[in-house]
């Protein structure tokens, strides 16, 4: 007779969050389609070994489950890698940390400091048609794309922002990466995303822009160079056009919700 517990209530907890947090992840660097055939390929394996015991197919499917989980390790290596960080991430964890540190700063008000000059900045280089973009690291550390351009460690400065962008700047074809409310580096590399419905009219800043919050959880700001458009990509979405009350409200609901 089965027995039914609350230990294998928790233990189908626990793999429903994970299936969640690992589809959530797909979903994000646009690796949904495999996730659903990998777990097709689970559902067969499992209904012909255990449930009909089918000895020649089920060998077949054990061998291939067997092999199969080290290819893909191989394939989702920076989706593991992002997993991994976010998990260990003390941001992940701050809550522990509050619950014995009761004094706290309004959340609005620590990013208002950061956020307007973002705005300023971003609206001026709009007006201008001057390219841009900018990454806001969340709970995912971007010292591996921090490492690629020139190390800046400045306090986040509208004039600042703008005369790195400037056409004639050595630094204005990268990224610029905010972290901990500093302009940590600028010139960055990022990841460029491959995805076939970005259209066609997105240069390599909105592609790059996709990229980052593709296998990050970062924000990024892009300023287009042809059209003086701004636009913002979060968790592998990207919304075009925003006016600068927009912009503000967006950078402040996405790192306020990030953030805790």
């Amino acid at each position: 007779m089965l027995s039914f517990g609350i230990k294998d209530l928790i233990d189908i907890i626990l793999v429903a969050v994970m299936l969640y947090y690992l589809y959530r992840i797909m979903k994000d660097s646009g690796t949904i389609n495999i996730f659903f055939g990998v777990l097709a390929f689970i559902v067969v394996w499992v209904v012909t070994s255990e449930i009909l015991e089918m000895k020649m197919l089920g060998t077949i499917l054990d061998k291939f489950m067997s092999i199969g989980l080290l290819v893909l390790v191989i394939i989702f290596q920076d989706q593991l890698k992002r997993f991994l960080v976010e998990l260990g991430s003390q941001k992940r964890w701050k809550f522990i940390k509050d619950i014995f540190h009761h004094k706290k700063q309004n959340p609005h008000e620590q990013h208002h400091q950061w956020i307007l000059p973002i705005v300023y900045a971003c609206m001026n280089m709009a007006k201008s048609k001057t390219g841009a973009l900018i990454v806001i690291e969340q709970n995912v550390p971007l010292e591996t794309y921090e490492k690629t351009g020139d190390i800046i460690n400045a306090e986040i400065n509208s004039r600042l922002i703008e005369n790195i962008f400037f056409k004639n700047s050595p630094l204005h074809d990268g990224a610029m990466i905010i972290a901990h409310g500093k302009i940590v580096s600028a010139g960055c590399i990022l990841p460029v995303s491959h995805d076939t419905n970005i259209p066609r009219s997105m240069g390599l800043r909105h592609r790059s822009a996709l990229g980052i919050s593709q296998a990050t959880d970062a924000v990024a700001v892009v300023v287009s160079e042809e059209t003086g458009n701004i636009s913002i990509a979060h968790r592998g979405k990207i919304i075009t056009r925003l006016s600068s009350a927009d912009l503000e409200h967006k950078l402040a609901a996405l790192t306020a919700k990030d953030s805790e």
